[in-house]
């Protein structure tokens, strides 16, 4: 029996293979993350004051090794550990200021806007020579350029149920880049160094460049700014929704192995968010516990007690308390709202991607329809691809997963199938952007996000901007909706 016989179709068999077809003459890439390197090193015994002469592998070196001095920069003071601030003003030499300088009028090939950058100002201090008022204007305008090219210019207030936290401001903090540019003279390559890496973005770029049609310049440069607002790097492999555009990708090393069309929320309250979050499991057969909006404000729960025959043939299971509150459950079944799997990816909004049973409105065009989670199309090949990929380390391994899965869904009984491996999933909102099939196209702004963030890119440029939205979390309680 052939691999590719194994997998019965799955996506699975593309993304082991992804980069097989990049190359003839080699083998395929793993596509799974490398091992760490062993630590050579041996680490310091903090449970003991070492002797000084204990012997380090630098020999200019002979100072104990003990926890007060094993922390480069954290000074140990009455038993707390004190972090020094972070030096967000450098000293600038004139040539340094002066490739500052030259640097901002290229943020326009980014979206960004040259005049809010001080020029003017920047140009006046470094003729004046270099001294205090240079260190802090161009500390300050390297700063502004690092935030807007790294986490984006829009402020949160504009971003709308954007709760996506980005990483970035950790992974690559202010300060430390400030110190590299000024050290090492290389201010564009630091701050170049930001854009995001994922190809689409690039797309974006170029088309911008090629563009002199007002509206659609704008209309580029807010996508633009929406792949700021991300990671700068979303990974190796994820899953990834484009709401307007009603799809869900499957990425392995920036190839899309297999897409899915999605129905998404309806806009208003049960509009989908915007969120990073991890794929930890696939869930077999699972359960809906129905929420009290359904079970009491549309009369479920009493329909469920007074009439048993009605509610086995639909699955529902009811339970009524001494207060006299009614829990209603619908039991594993191909008629539960959830269908036959959901992705579990553990999040406060309670939105997750799933299988339904209403598998008609797929064929519509416009699919913002559900309560707010995600219903994926072809769901169940989606669950025993995540399946082997989150649980075969090689081909070889991918039999026994399969196996068991195929044994779990030949039942009813709900299953919490693990992902040892678990997949990041962005679901994001582009309205411009590369779409399935490889082309740039503008999709429909079904939630009315736009307008907030064109006006931001006109308006003044906001300091001290947020880095996590102040938006209410509005929980998506049910997702019953089949017409």
């Amino acid at each position: 029996m052939t691999f590719r016989r194994i997998l019965f179709g799955t996506a699975a068999s593309a993304a082991f293979v992804a980069t097989a077809t990049m190359a003839q003459d080699r083998a395929p890439e793993d596509l799974l993350p490398s091992e760490p390197e062993a630590v050579q090193e041996d680490l310091p015994d903090y449970s003991v004051d070492a002797p000084e002469t204990v012997p380090v592998r630098d020999p200019r070196s002979r100072t104990s090794r003990n926890v007060d001095n094993s922390f480069g920069d954290i000074e140990m003071q009455s038993g707390e550990v004190v972090q020094p601030l972070p030096v967000l003003v450098r000293e600038w030499s004139v040539p340094q200021a002066g490739k500052l300088l030259a640097f901002i009028p290229t943020v326009e090939a980014e979206g960004l806007r040259p005049q809010d950058y001080r020029a003017e100002e920047l140009r006046a201090a470094i003729a004046a020579g270099q001294g205090t008022e240079l260190n802090e204007l161009a500390s300050e305008i390297f700063v502004w350029l690092v935030e807007d090219l790294r986490d984006g210019r829009t402020p949160m207030d504009a971003r709308r149920q954007w709760f996506v936290v980005d990483p970035d401001p950790d992974v690559l903090p202010t300060h430390r880049l400030l110190q590299t540019a000024v050290e090492s003279g290389d201010v564009a390559g630091t701050l170049t160094s930001l854009n995001p890496v994922s190809p689409d973005y690039a797309r974006l770029k170029a088309e911008l460049a090629r563009t002199s049609d007002p509206a659609k310049r704008k209309l580029i440069r807010a996508n633009m700014d929406r792949w700021r607002w991300l990671g700068q790097d979303l990974g190796k492999k994820y899953l990834l929704t484009n709401v307007p555009e009603y799809q869900l990708r499957l990425t392995v090393n920036d190839k899309i192995i297999k897409n899915y069309r999605v129905v998404v929320g309806k806009p208003g309250r049960t509009a989908t968010p915007q969120l990073a979050e991890t794929v930890e499991a696939v869930i077999f057969n699972p359960t809906w516990t129905v929420p009290q909006s359904i079970v009491k404000g549309e009369g479920l729960g009493a329909k469920v007690l007074n009439n048993p025959g009605w509610a086995r043939a639909n699955g529902y299971t009811a339970t009524k308390g001494a207060n006299g509150w009614v829990s209603v459950v619908q039991q594993p079944g191909p008629g539960n709202s959830l269908g036959l799997m959901k992705l579990d990816m553990p999040n406060e909004h309670a939105i997750f991607l799933h299988d339904t049973p209403a598998k008609h409105l797929f064929a519509n065009a416009d699919r913002a329809l559900s309560h707010g989670c995600i219903r994926v199309q072809g769901a169940r090949e989606l669950a025993m691809t995540m399946a082997i990929l989150g649980n075969a380390s090689s081909r070889e391994e991918i039999p026994a997963v399969q196996d068991e899965v195929k044994h779990i869904t030949t039942g009813r009984d709900y299953t919490r199938y693990p992902m040892k491996d678990q997949w990041p999933v962005y679901i994001t909102y582009f309205t411009y952007g590369v779409d399935v099939d490889g082309e740039l196209r503008k999709f429909a702004d079904i939630y009315d996000r736009d307008a907030p963030v064109l006006a931001a890119l006109d308006s003044p440029r906001q300091r001290d901007r947020a880095r996590e939205t102040s938006e209410e979390v509005i929980e998506i309680v049910d997702d019953l909706q089949t017409t």
